[in-house]
């Protein structure tokens, strides 16, 4: 081909859009052509540049991913779409996968995989993270009873059916507004239904779709434990961390938390002996959510981890006052046991 491959990065993190710019640079063929940071952006852009391929997050302001993607695969044919995502929810990949994306890829997972991921899609074919081929394959194959709502989205009917608010459920399922919003958008597509009186119906109908709740909360602290935060806004990572630090260290608590809100919280109420945060939350970037446990518990040792690592988000990490900033790949259990080792010693209490 002449020229370059043309990429526009669309992602509401300025930091995970340069990690994005860092990780693709350097390929052969490839040009970062822009960067826009929410729905409104993104499609005023596209009228008047269409890049060759499109990397973006889903959860952005101003942006309905599935019907984003319908409407692009519609104006645009030949532009090429990879999604970056912390979501792993089944309901979302097959969406966007049926909606016409051509890859999804895990923000988690390497950089390396993310570099293959770019060129695969560019060359014409597909991706997908390995983490979901497994999932996906048993979510086709299964046959259910309950018109195919997975386990969050039964909990969701059910408390739409009590009549909560977006901010009671958020509570309620220890989630933020903004995901449960992105649920319940799933839902209404999974239901086939436009409104939240529509599924309040449909669940009056349905009530053997419904599904209470489990109560989510921190585990109750004993003062001989040691109090350990694990902070990521992908539960499946949450908890492959959770493993690792449990299996390396005896009398730990594990507390874990979606978004910095409910971080700050457990730090108030449990002061951590120490925190793993990722770098990128829904909400807001780990370096401001360090800072906040800080205030709230001084004496906490806090890991800053991320899988677009790069010299100035170490920079920052220190500066904000974490003990050390680690690139996931790296993290393995002689890992997790050396900086156990290090934050849980006698000389650091």
């Amino acid at each position: 081909m002449v020229g370059k491959f043309r990429v526009l990065l669309a992602d509401d993190h300025a930091l995970v859009r340069a990690g994005l710019r860092d990780a693709l640079k350097n390929l052969p063929d490839i040009e970062i052509a822009g960067e826009v940071n929410n729905g409104k952006e993104l499609f005023a852009t596209l009228v008047n540049f269409i890049p060759d391929l499109l990397v973006m997050d889903i959860n952005m302001p101003d942006f309905e991913p599935v019907e984003a993607v319908r409407m692009m695969r519609a104006n645009y044919p030949n532009m090429k779409i990879l999604v970056v995502s912390a979501y792993d929810d089944e309901e979302y990949v097959v969406g966007l996968l049926s909606a016409g994306v051509n890859g999804y890829h895990l923000k988690d997972q390497p950089l390396s995989d993310l570099q293959m991921a770019v060129q695969r899609v560019l060359a014409g074919g597909r991706w997908l993270s390995d983490p979901l081929v497994g999932r996906l394959v048993q979510h086709s194959t299964e046959t259910t009873a309950h018109i195919g709502l997975t386990r969050r989205q039964r909990e969701l009917l059910y408390l739409l059916s009590k009549g909560l608010s977006n901010h009671k459920i958020a509570m309620t399922m220890k989630l933020s507004v903004k995901t449960v919003e992105n649920h319940l958008s799933a839902l209404y597509r999974a239901i086939n239904v436009e409104s939240r009186l529509e599924a309040s119906n449909f669940a009056r109908d349905h009530p053997d779709l419904l599904l209470v709740p489990k109560e989510i909360t921190p585990t109750t602290t004993s003062p001989q434990s040691m109090p350990i935060l694990v902070v990521d806004n992908n539960a499946r990572y949450r908890s492959q961390l959770g493993k690792m630090i449990l299996r390396n260290s005896d009398g730990v608590e594990l507390l874990e938390a979606e978004n910095a809100s409910q971080a700050v919280e457990y730090a108030r109420v449990y002061q951590p002996r120490l925190a793993f945060v990722d770098m990128v939350l829904d909400e807001e970037d780990g370096i401001h959510c360090v800072r906040q446990i800080k205030s709230q518990s001084p004496k906490t040792r806090i890991v800053l981890i991320s899988a677009y690592p790069d010299r100035e988000f170490r920079r920052l990490a220190f500066n904000s006052g974490a003990m050390a900033f680690l690139d996931k790949k790296d993290i393995d259990a002689a890992t997790i046991r050396h900086v156990l080792e290090d934050a849980l010693s006698p000389h650091q209490q």
